[in-house]
């Protein structure tokens, strides 16, 4: 092979290295598509399970858990103690007091899905935004509003987060990754109508 063709292989390789790396190390991500249910995620478990397959089939490894709070759990205890980073190895947060605090890095650029995709937020068509939580900033369980422990997807609420932290207007809730306001119900139309698609974070815990 001439030299010149060996120095293209060898480019190509180290390119693609970093990415490979980052896919591997990767431990924060949001759903790339939902259940498709509304906010009957088939509780935590089903969750978790959705995590866990978005997670294997974008090459990732590790045991994942969805950011949920439910009745006597907050989504805050489920999923490690950091550091988490996305798909392209930044980081959104070191431990779990930055993640809750006002230095975390959780933004529309930072809040990736699995393969790397950007959320629609909002000013997208449709936005897409809302990411379900059941949560308080602190990430502890915002009492009524799990749409039954991730079990219904009729009447109820959900209590959602920006991922791109904006909102209609300049108030600290709108700017909130996880506690931003509740749904106008648990359905899938519901979900869509406030401005998400019933998506919702995953953390690989070990």
């Amino acid at each position: 092979m001439k030299p010149i063709a060996l120095a293209a292989s060898a480019a190509l390789l180290l390119a693609g290295t970093p990415a490979t790396f980052a896919q591997d190390a990767m431990s924060f991500f949001v759903t790339s598509v939902g259940l498709g249910d509304g906010a009957n995620l088939g509780g935590l478990e089903g969750a978790d399970a959705h995590c866990q397959q978005l997670a294997e089939a974008a090459g990732a490894t590790g045991q994942w858990h969805a950011y949920l709070s439910a009745e006597g759990v907050n989504a805050r205890d489920r999923i490690g103690s950091g550091p988490w980073t996305n798909v392209k190895g930044e980081v959104v947060a070191n431990s779990l007091d930055e993640l809750h605090g006002d230095s975390n890095n959780i933004t529309k650029a930072t809040a990736l899905t699995e393969t790397g995709g950007t959320v629609a937020g909002r000013g997208d068509e449709p936005n897409q935004h809302d990411i379900l939580t059941g949560s308080n900033a602190d990430g502890t369980l915002s009492s009524g509003n799990t749409c039954g422990d991730w079990t219904l997807n009729g009447e109820g609420t959900a209590m959602v987060g920006h991922h791109d932290r904006m909102g209609p207007e300049d108030l600290a809730t709108g700017k909130s990754w996880n506690a931003a306001h509740p749904s106008r119900g648990c359905g899938q139309e519901a979900l869509i109508g406030t401005g998400g698609n019933g998506y919702f974070y995953c953390f690989r815990v070990e």
